[in-house]
């Protein structure tokens, strides 16, 4: 490739020195701004970008900003998240912009005579890089106390509170005196703020969050650790309980909305569904020009009809990007009287929808699409289940008059689209996905796997269409809007997948990889019985989506052009997708606005970085549900497969539940363990005892915490044992000694 490809394009030497010498984000609409780069040059722009961050010469941080790469600066900023049991203080950066976690940082002995920091400090410091990615640092100052508030557990033992943090990874108590407490008792979960005094470092409890023993309280938890909108501002509220149900008339220039309410659409959801945004059709095409193609429907509610860019219900829904979804609750990103109402699409109700027509050939390949408001009134609400059961032969009352008319069909529509998925290649990742089921009384009833019918595999296909469609028609017409994006794996992340496949005796081949190059090694690994290790592996190796307004592909469909069309009421991309096709094909108000294509960038990043925070919730509160299920299980074994490996443990995620903890590396037979980060295993260094990634196990539930939902596990079978044909070199950073083992030796950490 040359490196410049347009006359206003920089070269790679005058990027690097901007983004060197300019403080502050660096991002790419700030080197185009720079350097004077619009129109077409800037997609030569971006694969630029992308170049140097694969030659190394640029990494990426939060918000897809720029900066050299490397370690931490010499001087950084640290926070004491936890000290060990030998008093070593342990660190973080309080400052990371990395996707990636932040590394860990040993904090080394400060001058003789100066107190040792503490849990909670802040401190400036001097820091180095060793092996394994880690740091040591030397103390230069104690700045203050470092977290200014927190979330933890109220508790009172002989009189006297304490609050211990629920974050599991700064596990820090602090005294809570009797005049801060806020009236809480014992066994509140609480927010506070952390404040120095005379006598050290003490909690100021400021809110009640509610009682760790109720399970309603894991959901808030999340929520509020993660600073996600709970209650609706009044003004958003009060113009959704306004909203008045669409009509045919589309109120400028004589338009009117389409009327499909003669077409038999319907719904097909779980079965706990409350809010229904998408319906589907399909019929053979009757064009004889195309034998054995299918015309499809998918309608989608008209959202864009009701939250018009910029007013109260735009604001909010875009600052909270995403619905939230819990055990045991929803929190949406638009108010009830929309996302379970108005924009419901209810049987037997009129409805307003976008409705994507779409004709493919019998190969599942895209022949033309068209979009069009219009007014719907599904005929039925279904479940994954009824429609499985009606395809197989055993309709019941509801889908025994729709099985022949409605639901054939959709099959027949559903195996072309399927088979054109296959021919392409998309990545297919097969994990467990588990769902907790509550009981009457909030607590978990049962853990057990999500079915994973041909009739989900439908409206996933439906959907996946729809989107495609969408993408390539706004494309098409030269009109902004966002795309949903999935980039290759880093050619970092593919080296280390590629040398670990290999010790695995999988082939991957140098250089770019196909997403059909991962297809392949899966299917490999299910016939060699080592699906698990393998569709582990290749997970982690992929990049995170992101809704950008550049045109960049989605690596895991294999597809070129792809954005998120099908979930308005729940994600606010969709929005923005909606307002670009009612703008594309003129269909009245609430399109999307110039100020909004100008700001399409940031409401890309900021809409995936609500969705990165809402994942994180949903994981958050599902760890403490299944610590709270688990904790009556203590000293019970199971058996599991080791699921990560790191130089601390590794973690184990169990068999029947899906639950995962940690192993440490202290519980384990003695030895000095090491980690071999290629291969994915700890490996003793005297005895040759390994623990490898995929390994199947049992373990002992030694510790379930409710309050930060870790779970803790002790080895008692597994693992192998491997020839020990010599001393392997350990670094510092890796050496650990277990217990006292021959002769009394003494063990170091």
């Amino acid at each position: 490739m040359t490196e410049r490809r347009h006359p206003s394009l920089p070269t790679k030497a005058q990027i690097l020195e901007f983004v060197k010498e300019t403080p502050g984000q660096i991002g790419k609409r700030e080197i185009a701004r720079e350097f004077g780069i619009k129109g077409a040059a800037r997609q030569d722009l971006k694969q630029m970008l992308t170049e140097l961050q694969d030659e190394g010469l640029l990494e990426r941080g939060r918000k897809r900003r720029l900066r050299p790469p490397g370690a931490l600066p010499p001087v950084v900023i640290i926070d004491v998240v936890e000290v060990n049991s030998d008093g070593e203080p342990i660190c973080r950066p309080a400052r990371w912009d990395s996707e990636g976690p932040p590394p860990l940082i040993h904090l080394t002995a400060g001058k003789r005579g100066a107190p040792a920091p503490g849990k909670g400090d802040r401190i400036l410091a001097r820091v180095k890089r060793v092996s394994g990615g880690q740091y040591e640092a030397e103390a230069i100052r104690v700045l203050g106390t470092g977290p200014g508030a927190i979330m933890g557990v109220y508790e009172v033992h002989d009189g006297a509170g304490t609050l211990s943090s629920i974050d599991r990874r700064q596990r820090t108590t602090y005294p809570v005196e009797a005049r801060d407490n806020g009236d809480a008792a014992h066994g509140d979960v609480v927010a506070a703020e952390i404040v120095r005094g005379r006598r050290g470092q003490h909690a100021r409890i400021t809110a009640i969050i509610g009682p760790i023993d109720n399970p309603g309280t894991f959901s808030l938890i999340a929520l509020k650790s993660r600073e996600i909108p709970i209650e609706f501002d009044p003004e958003a509220l009060a113009q959704a309980e306004r909203a008045k149900p669409a009509a045919l008339e589309l109120g400028a220039k004589g338009l009117r909305r389409a009327d499909l309410r003669d077409i038999p659409l319907v719904t097909i959801d779980g079965a706990d569904a409350r809010d229904f945004d998408d319906a589907v059709w399909a019929a053979p095409d009757e064009d004889s020009k195309n034998p054995g193609g299918w015309r499809l429907i998918v309608a989608i509610a008209d959202v864009s009809w009701y939250v018009r860019p910029g007013d109260a219900l735009d604001q909010s829904a875009r600052e909270r990007g995403t619905s939230v979804y819990f055990p045991d609750r929803v929190t949406p990103m638009l108010p009830e009287a929309l996302s379970n109402d108005l924009c419901s699409l209810r049987p037997d109700e009129d409805r307003a929808c976008v409705a994507a027509h779409i004709w493919i050939d019998k190969h599942g390949a895209i022949l033309r699409s068209t979009f069009e408001r219009a007014l719907m009134r599904s005929t039925a609400r279904l479940t994954y289940e009824q429609v499985q059961a009606a395809h197989d032969g055993a309709p019941d009352d509801l889908t025994g008059p729709l099985a022949t008319p409605v639901i054939a069909p959709l099959y027949g529509a559903y195996a072309t689209l399927e088979a054109g998925r296959v021919k392409r290649g998309t990545l297919e990742i097969d994990l467990l996905e588990l769902q907790i089921v509550l009981g009457d009384d909030g607590h978990i009833g049962r853990i057990e796997p999500r079915p994973r019918l041909d009739s989900h595999r439908l409206i996933e296909e439906f959907m996946i269409t729809a989107n495609v469609a969408a993408a390539k028609t706004l494309a098409a017409k030269n009109k902004p809007f966002l795309y949903r994006v999935h980039e290759p794996p880093s050619l970092e992340k593919l080296e280390a997948l590629r040398e670990s496949l290999m010790g695995l005796g999988y082939k991957l081949a140098k250089g770019a990889v196909k997403t059909s190059d991962f297809t392949g090694i899966i299917q490999q690994s299910a016939a060699k019985g080592q699906s698990r290790l393998v569709n582990t592996l290749i997970l982690r190796s992929q990049s995170k989506a992101v809704y950008t307004p550049d045109l960049e592909g989605h690596f895991g469909l294999a597809l070129s052009q792809y954005c998120h069309f099908t979930s308005p009421i729940r994600r606010y991309p969709d929005i923005i997708v909606h307002r670009a096709l009612v703008d594309a094909f003129h269909q009245g108000p609430g399109g999307l606005t110039n100020e909004e294509a100008d700001d399409l960038e940031d409401i890309g990043d900021q809409s995936s970085i609500t969705e990165r925070r809402a994942e994180s919730a949903e994981r958050d509160a599902k760890d403490r549900y299944i610590a709270a299920f688990m904790a009556e299980h203590v000293g019970a074994k199971f058996t599991g497969h080791i699921s990560g490996v790191a130089r601390f443990g590794f973690f184990v995620t169990l068999d029947d539940t899906g639950a995962d903890g940690l192993v440490p590396v202290s519980t384990l037979p003695w030895d000095r363990y090491f980690h071999e980060e290629s291969a994915h295993r700890l490996v003793g260094q005297e005895t040759g005892n390994a623990y490898s990634m995929g390994a199947a196990v049992t373990v002992k539930l030694a510790e379930a915490n409710v309050h930060t939902g870790g779970l803790v596990f002790h080895v008692l079978e597994g693992g192998e044992t491997l020839k020990v044909t010599g001393k392997r070199k350990i670094s510092n950073s890796s050496r650990k000694f277990t217990k006292k083992g021959p002769k009394g030796r003494k063990r170091r950490r």
